[in-house]
């Protein structure tokens, strides 16, 4: 109990902290954001060490896509990955529902650096040219998308199937997908107390080439991600 307290506190008051003084980066290019957002994710990894005496481990760093666009698929248990993430892949573009648009502050954050927003479960006009606007995205950009195919956080055990949406981009985009499984639930749980002493493993899986059918992609990247989950949990 005191673990989780003490974490929760040093954790969203360093996010505050950090929210508040790269408040002018608002108003200067987008790098200067996705710094701030990188160094968020360095704090969630110093928080979970210090405080949860977690370990980290990055596996399939060689597997990292390089001199080539890609979007990268993560299966998605908490809120580490949404930070972390940023640490490992070079600026990163998110794929997010809506309402964490209206965030304040951070919500500004997610716009400036340039987050697509969805709303799940609804015909909308911004449904509709989602995936135009994720196209126009990836073609003036060498950023890589990430997407959380899963559709939301899911408990260390649970095993949804993938939401078609990240078919419909990979068939868009034509381009490669990085598959990234986290275990991030046995540590930090959507619902629930942290848990100390544990390890937190995050596996970069060999890339997804482009030009597959919808549905083989589909099933190959929710066998591959789901296989790893399995053998790190």
């Amino acid at each position: 109990m005191i673990k989780n307290f003490t974490f929760s506190f040093f954790f969203f008051f360093g996010i505050i902290f950090i929210s508040i003084i790269f408040l002018p980066s608002l108003f200067l290019p987008q790098k200067f954001v996705i710094l701030g957002g990188k160094l968020m994710g360095y704090w969630t990894n110093f928080c979970l060490k210090i405080f949860l005496s977690t370990k980290i481990l990055v596996k399939g760093n060689k597997n990292i896509i390089k001199n080539e666009k890609f979007f990268i698929a993560a299966s998605h248990q908490s809120m580490f990955e949404t930070f972390f993430l940023q640490t490992l892949f070079n600026a990163p573009v998110f794929i997010l529902k809506k309402e964490l648009l209206l965030i304040p502050i951070f919500g500004w954050y997610l716009k400036k650096i340039g987050s697509i927003s969805i709303e799940r479960g609804k015909v909308t006009k911004n449904n509709l040219d989602f995936l135009e606007k994720v196209y126009e995205l990836m073609l003036n950009s060498n950023r890589p998308l990430i997407i959380f195919p899963q559709g939301t956080r899911v408990l260390p055990n649970e095993r949804p199937p993938f939401k078609r949406g990240v078919s419909k981009i990979y068939e868009k985009l034509n381009i490669a997908c990085q598959p990234v499984a986290i275990n991030s639930g046995n540590v930090w749980p959507k619902n629930g107390e942290k848990k100390s002493g544990r390890t937190i493993t995050v596996s970069v899986l060999p890339q997804i080439d482009k030009n597959l059918g919808k549905e083989q992609f589909l099933k190959n990247l929710e066998e591959k991600i789901y296989h790893e989950l399995n053998l790190i949990s």
